[in-house]
């Protein structure tokens, strides 16, 4: 498709609160002057602080999806957010890498929603280490780098994550240097991003926000350090945004 719009694609659930999942993606895209595409992954019954279920799209219907956009428009980002099982995953990840092979997948690896649903309680890790050789970023927060492999501590998932694929670590949830976020990539090669201002109002969907901003500009020309800057500055305006917990977006 020829036109001056570039497109992005989400992959993840639907929140009728719209603070998490595909609307804030899509919101947060158009924030970045991009035009959000989305695959719908399951739909969610919850809103800002209640969440009561999710019902899976099936597998079938997720690629269709997938593959009927990569029919009609150009794509080389694509943020992933909840799916119903890492082999569910792994297979998206790798139709992804059929329709285009240079595509950078930015995986945000949910295990539990703000609103207390637990997505992967127990899922075969041997398949996630195939999902990680296909990602370009992994987004965990500090809860979820301390979940993700039970058997290792966070030094050693952070090491052994790294031989895979970059981290942006978001650092919301830590009990020390709270908001610090790191940044590991080329092997281990890390960075620290310090708070610009203190957040002091907690978002519904923050996650997904960072993740999706974290896409946006890794699809503009410039450097993974200033892409990832620019994620923190716009991650703290968001949070600052109000006092609610759903925030606001900074359109440009």
């Amino acid at each position: 498709m020829k036109a001056s719009k570039t497109f992005i694609l989400t992959i993840a659930g639907i929140d009728p609160s719209s603070g998490a999942g595909i609307t804030s993606d899509i919101k947060t895209f158009e924030a970045h002057g991009l035009y959000g595409l989305s695959v719908c992954t399951g739909v969610t019954v919850q809103n800002d602080i209640d969440f009561k279920e999710c019902i899976w799209i099936e597998k079938e219907i997720i690629l269709k999806q997938i593959r009927t956009l990569f029919e009609r428009f150009s794509i080389s980002v694509v943020k992933i957010g909840i799916i119903q099982s890492w082999e569910v995953l792994l297979e998206v990840v790798q139709v992804l890498k059929k329709l285009n092979p240079s595509i950078q997948i930015v995986l945000d690896p949910i295990l539990k929603a703000s609103a207390g649903f637990d997505f992967h309680s127990k899922q075969d890790l041997k398949v996630f280490e195939k999902v990680l050789n296909h990602c370009y970023f992994l987004t965990p927060n500090y809860n979820e780098i301390q979940e993700l492999f039970p058997g290792k501590t966070v030094e050693e998932t952070i090491e052994f994550i790294s031989e895979r694929t970059n981290i942006y670590l978001k650092g919301g949830h830590r009990e020390e240097k709270k908001g610090w976020d790191e940044v590991y990539y080329s092997k281990i090669v890390k960075m620290n991003i310090a708070p610009i201002v203190t957040s002091v109002y907690q978002k519904h969907g923050s996650g997904c926000v960072l993740s999706s901003a974290l896409a946006s500009n890794l699809i503009k020309d410039i450097s993974l350090e200033d892409a990832c800057k620019n994620v923190k500055m716009y991650i703290e305006e968001f949070l600052n945004s109000n006092e609610s917990l759903l925030g606001e977006h900074n359109y440009k």
